[in-house]
């Protein structure tokens, strides 16, 4: 269960950095560059952590950027007013459904 926890820390802390680019204004102001530079430390470190854990890198990567850009994209619409329309919903629904297939097919080859 901590590998699950540490892995949903690591996009938490991925989407809070990818969202510090918005407020750093093209890396002009000093605090939201050490915000983002700190999220993805973060989030590398607690995916490595999850990786050792013995969750396949091709899962635990495959779950963490299709949820980032999901949640990215849900977030910057509430903060930002950034657009969301249906293909961009589609867009991620294949994501998910990538996401689904790379662990299905990792769980098939490690039975093999």
């Amino acid at each position: 269960m901590l590998k699950w926890i540490l892995l949903a820390l690591a996009v938490g802390a991925e989407v809070f950095a990818t969202l510090c680019l918005k407020y750093s204004d093209g890396f002009t102001k000093p605090w939201p560059v050490a915000g983002l530079a700190t999220g993805f430390l973060t989030a590398l470190y607690l995916e490595s952590l999850v990786i050792r854990m013995g969750v396949p890198v091709a899962i635990t990567y495959a779950i963490w950027a299709g949820a980032g850009i999901a949640l990215v994209a849900i977030t910057s619409r509430v903060l930002f007013a950034d657009p969301l329309n249906l293909a961009m919903l589609t867009g991620m629904a294949l994501i998910a459904a990538g996401v689904c297939v790379v662990s299905v097919a990792s769980h098939a080859q490690a039975a093999v």
